[in-house]
Order: C-alpha cells, then sequence, then structure tokens
C-alpha cells in the first residue's frame, strides 16, 4: 500500500477561492524572484570588488617581504627610506584587509536574503471577518499550505516547483560564501611581522554579528556554536578549515585569488538556466 493512501489528499479549494488565490501567488512570486535577481546582482558585484580588493592586498603584502632584500640605487641614501616603504605598504594592506572584509559582509547578506526569498514563495489567505480577501507571506491557518492544493501558478510550475529552483540556486551560493570564508581567513591574516601573530580560527567571528548572518543561512548552529566547513560541488567533500602553513608562498596566494574570483560552487549555466526558466514562467524576462 503507498503512503498516498495512509493520507488521503486535501480537499480542492473551492473556484472562488483559487481565482482570488492565483493572481496573488502572481505578484507575490514575481517579486521574490526580482528580488532575487537583486541579491544574484548584489553578489557579482561585491565578488567583483572583492576580488579587486584581495588582489591588492596580496599585492602589498608580498611588497613587504620583498623590500628588505631589494636594492634601491639611488633611492639607498634617502634617510629610513626601507622603514618608511615598509610603513606605507603595510597601511595598505591593512586598508585593503578592512575593504576585503566589507566586500565578504555584502556577499553574506546577499544570501541571508536568498535565503528569506526561497522561505517567502508561498501565498496564505489572512483570516478575515469582512467580504475582502486578503493574502500574506505568512502562515495563519494551519490548513492553510499556501500553493492552493498545488495549482499551476502561471502556466505549468506550482509553488513546490518554484521552491526547488529556488533551493538549488541557494544552495550554490551558500557553499560558495563558506569557501570564500576559507579563502579570508587566509587573506586577512596575512603578516609580514616576525615573529608571526596567531591565525584566525575557523571558530572566529570575521566580523561582528557574522555568525548570526550565517545561522539565519542555517551555515552556523547556535546549538553546538560550530560552523559548516566548506564543500566543494563536485565532490561533496567538506574541505579542512585548519592551515597547514603559518604564512602561504606565494604561489599558494595566487591559487586563493584565481579560486575566489572563479566562483568554483557556482555552476554560471545552471544559474543562468535557472533564472531563464522562471523568467519565462512568470512572464518576467529582465532577470
Amino acid at each position: 500500500m503507498s503512503i498516498s493512501q495512509f493520507h488521503p489528499p486535501a480537499s480542492p479549494s473551492p473556484a472562488s477561492s483559487m481565482r482570488l488565490w492565483r493572481p496573488a501567488a502572481q505578484r507575490n512570486l514575481r517579486n521574490q524572484w526580482l528580488k532575487m535577481s537583486a541579491c544574484r546582482k548584489q553578489w557579482t558585484a561585491a565578488c567583483s570588488v572583492g576580488t579587486s580588493h584581495a588582489n591588492s592586498l596580496v599585492d602589498s603584502y608580498l611588497s613587504q617581504t620583498f623590500v628588505p632584500m631589494m636594492k634601491f640605487g639611488v633611492l639607498s641614501d634617502v634617510f629610513d627610506i626601507k622603514k618608511k616603504a615598509l610603513n606605507k605598504l603595510s597601511k595598505q594592506q591593512s586598508s585593503y584587509r578592512d575593504k576585503l572584509l566589507s566586500s565578504y559582509k555584502e556577499m553574506v547578506a546577499a544570501v541571508v536574503e536568498m535565503v528569506n526569498v526561497s522561505r517567502s514563495l508561498r501565498c496564505y489567505m489572512k483570516p478575515s471577518s469582512g467580504s475582502i480577501v486578503q493574502f500574506s507571506g505568512s502562515k495563519e491557518d494551519s490548513k492553510d499550505s499556501g500553493d492552493c492544493g498545488g495549482i499551476p501558478v502561471f502556466s505549468f510550475w506550482d509553488i513546490s516547483a518554484f521552491e526547488k529552483m529556488a533551493e538549488e540556486l541557494v544552495e550554490m551560493f551558500k557553499r560558495e560564501v563558506m569557501l570564500k570564508r576559507l579563502l579570508m581567513m587566509e587573506l586577512v591574516s596575512l603578516s609580514s611581522e616576525v615573529p608571526q601573530p596567531v591565525k584566525l580560527s575557523w571558530a572566529d567571528e570575521l566580523y561582528q554579528g557574522e555568525f548570526d548572518d550565517l545561522s539565519k543561512c542555517s551555515l552556523y548552529s547556535t546549538e553546538v556554536s560550530e560552523l559548516i566547513l566548506p564543500r566543494l560541488k563536485e565532490d561533496n567533500l567538506c574541505i579542512s578549515s585548519v592551515s597547514h602553513t603559518n604564512q602561504p608562498t606565494a604561489d599558494m596566494l595566487h591559487m586563493y585569488l584565481i579560486t575566489w574570483a572563479a566562483e568554483v560552487n557556482i555552476d554560471t549555466h545552471r544559474r543562468d538556466e535557472i533564472l531563464a526558466m522562471v523568467g519565462e514562467e512568470i512572464r518576467l524576462a529582465c532577470f
């Protein structure tokens, strides 16, 4: 005997309720997917700016490591030229570090909003004593599934189909933001000081309120105070959050920068395909 035989299907909504529900659900879906598209653009912009800051931060750090070995030629007689150059580069690195953190924070904010959108696709009827039927994104009746019995909202897709598309899209960005965090730990820990300062731990917040933001995306467990380890989409294996060297080499830093810019967890073809399919279904071509 199948599971469906144990749970009889819900009785269909009255035709009048269906006619009222569909326009409200359509408006909500269009609004939420426009927000999703805006979040994707916010992420792309923050990632691009972050790439620039990451490159500048690495350049400043590497220059500091090379200065003591450099020949200054005609500048050799300038008083404290090496010290002044190192101080200037150190200030630049500190500035780029702050800017990179700001870009990362913007990317986390984009993912938080994506998660909020993915959870706001259903349209619920609001209990009312008057004659006007109203709808909202919050569930007030335990019997209201928010999908009007699974009917198509526009042409073909029901609410659950939109939710599956949103979930797949959001999962890409959730994985990528944790990989970005791993790279952030290495980049913001760079220092030419001797002895080397203590490196950041995976359990350290990179900015105030970061863990609150990540918990909204189910990337941080408040119950056990642990962060989800970064994963790669190809093999689904966790990546160690523990660095194996005190300071990465120039080649390692170059690889970090390549990985940051490559967005390895975001399947751009599939991302664009999802947005195109949704745009066609909800009759919006602005994605």
